[in-house]
């Protein structure tokens, strides 16, 4: 077999195994249209000879910006990698000063983007990107040029030698992409990373999925701009498992029931809307069938792997799989044997529930500046730990600092932030790569996460306060959508809270409660406020004195990317939530 040392060698070490008739999937006009390994490797070429006839030259960056996950995303990945330039990914989302932001200072010659919307967030800056060259759309826009005149371009294949020879020439310690993360404060940074970087962390960390190879099915829908969907989108094409791509995230539940994936990658938030949505249905449910829900519910909190609760309990939880959680499986496609989360903590009771029901969600941990993964966990080899982020996985070195920060070290670890020595130095220090989060190692290699470094605060009574460890007890509340801890300075924690309209909506037509129609009466409505009282008391009774919400306001609308609250990556934006909402701030600490 080919070696996998450079991004572009994956699809060609696919096709030495098989020819995929699915290897990329994607939907338009209502069908499903499937791109053999093959042909995906023929038009990465003429995308190759296409870019080099304008141009491109080697250390070139080219720009993609899609709102969705496609076929066309990583063809035009591989096409730009192979002439030896680089590509940079960007956030659909974000808004049209940072598309400038990002464009002028990655120095970008070409961007290719999806659709209408972004194409005009564009155009209202493209005066301000001076070595921005051309923009190509893989829709049918108006007035913009179409990526497939690059196909067309590329027909021709007398240049292929130059395409070989710009492939032979491209190192595995060269940069491969820069990809800007969103950051929860400032401008965002271009972390560099090799071929290298990224292949080495496909290779070091597939392992750990379990795939039937050559039979197992894949969506696609966490954002590909993200180096954890696009980690997870190689080690695909390397157990050449077929990957279908997601129309939108409206979509998805519509999508998941016709392709019927046997795996996709997750974030916590999508885990904790699917569980509320499940459980919001077994309290409509009556009687004998809302009773069995119910215990199953009670049942899978209790899940533990590998047998350790005993004949008994694996005996009652066959009978809850066959009576309530084969419908929850069901719903999900029937086919799903693993999920995979990243990019934040999850909740304990949902990788228990989960696992109980049959589609177990091994929990991984890692940085854009990591390629991503540090570890994750393994349902083989005994691998899987509640309340743990997995083992480390191969090669890669992690130790725990004296003040409990993690430090990494490994051929995954980022060449540097794009044009930022001083930033870079900050955080590679002493050979390892200083994480910002807080963690530790127990005895048998699992790693825990246990805060955000830089999100601890102090109160005035100088006791220290992990915000995320609170936030996420809390959200376990059905009447809580989002929760932000504040009180860095304060005499004590208090909270803002965006309420779960929806679930709300719903408990107070049940109880026949008048709390209004506007998320700003609900959020205003006392009978409200008592309910998520009496859920953040509940809550508190797991923390100590110092560490209990003592007061917390409802924020009268949902905490949305668009609106600031949140990063592409659903992380909260605390500075600028902070800022939104300073009103009820100065009401809580006045």
């Amino acid at each position: 077999m080919i070696p996998i040392t450079r991004l572009f060698d994956f699809p060609y070490y696919q096709l030495e195994k098989n020819n995929n008739p699915s290897c990329l999937v994607t939907k338009y006009d209502g069908e499903w249209i499937k791109t053999s390994t093959q042909e995906y490797i023929n038009k990465s070429n003429a995308i190759s000879r296409a870019l080099i006839r304008l141009g491109v030259q080697k250390n070139n960056k080219i720009a993609i910006i899609s709102s969705t996950n496609r076929t066309e995303w990583n063809i035009m990945d591989i096409g730009s990698l192979q002439t030896g330039a680089q590509t940079v990914p960007i956030y659909p989302t974000i808004s049209a000063e940072d598309y400038e932001y990002i464009l002028n200072h990655s120095e970008a010659k070409y961007c290719f983007i999806s659709d209408e919307v972004v194409y005009q967030k564009l155009i209202s800056v493209k005066s301000n990107i001076p070595l921005l060259e051309e923009i190509y759309s893989f829709n049918d826009i108006e007035g913009c040029k179409n990526w497939k005149t690059l196909l067309e371009l590329g027909k021709d294949e007398s240049n292929q030698d130059v395409v070989e020879d710009r492939k032979n020439n491209v190192k595995p310690e060269e940069l491969a992409t820069i990809i800007y993360t969103s950051g929860t404060t400032g401008r965002p940074k271009g972390v560099m990373l090799s071929h290298n970087n990224i292949v080495s962390n496909v290779l070091d960390s597939s392992p750990r999925i379990p795939f039937e190879e050559s039979t197992s099915i894949a969506l696609s829908f966490l954002p590909v701009c993200h180096i954890f969907e696009r980690v997870i989108l190689y080690i695909y094409q390397y157990y050449s498992v077929s990957i279908y791509f997601a129309e939108s995230i409206e979509k998805l539940s519509d999508n998941i029931k016709e392709v019927k994936p046997t795996v996709f990658s997750v974030v916590p938030r999508l885990l904790e809307k699917v569980y509320d949505k499940i459980i919001a249905k077994g309290e409509d449910l009556t009687g004998i069938k809302k009773k069995l829900f119910f215990w199953a519910v009670e049942l899978g909190l209790r899940y533990e792997p590998y047998g350790a609760n005993g004949w008994w309990y694996e005996f009652q939880l066959s009978i809850a799989r066959k009576l309530i959680f084969s419908k929850w499986k069901a719903g999900l496609g029937g086919n799903i044997n693993v999920l995979v989360s990243g990019s934040a903590a999850l909740q304990h009771r949902l990788i228990r529930i989960f696992a109980a029901a049959g589609m177990p969600v091994m929990e991984g941990y890692g940085l854009t500046e990591t390629s991503p993964v540090i570890s994750v966990n393994d349902q083989k080899n005994r691998g899987f730990k509640v309340g743990t982020v997995g083992r480390v996985i191969n090669n890669v070195e992690v130790k725990i600092a004296e003040d409990g920060e993690i430090l990494c070290k490994g051929p995954n670890v980022m060449m540097g932030y794009y044009k930022d020595e001083q930033l870079t130095s900050e955080v590679l220090k002493d050979g390892y790569f200083h994480t910002g989060d807080i963690g530790e190692l127990d005895d048998d290699n699992f790693l825990k996460i246990t805060d955000r470094k830089k999100e601890m605060f102090k109160t005035s009574g100088g006791k220290y306060i992990a915000p995320q460890i609170i936030e996420n007890e809390m959200k376990q509340s059905l009447f809580i959508e989002q929760i932000m801890v504040i009180g860095d300075g304060e005499k004590m924690p208090a909270a803002f809270i965006q309420p779960s309209f929806e679930f709300i909506k719903e408990w107070a037509k049940r109880k026949n409660y008048d709390i209004g129609q506007s998320q700003k009466e609900i959020s205003l409505n006392q009978l409200v406020i008592d309910r998520i009282e009496k859920e953040v008391n509940k809550y508190n009774e797991k923390f100590g004195s110092w560490e209990k919400i003592k007061r917390f306001e409802l924020t009268p609308e949902a905490w949305t990317i668009e609106g600031g609250h949140l990063t592409p990556t659903m992380k909260l934006k605390r500075k600028i939530v902070k800022e939104i909402y300073k009103d009820l701030y100065q009401k809580i600490y006045s």
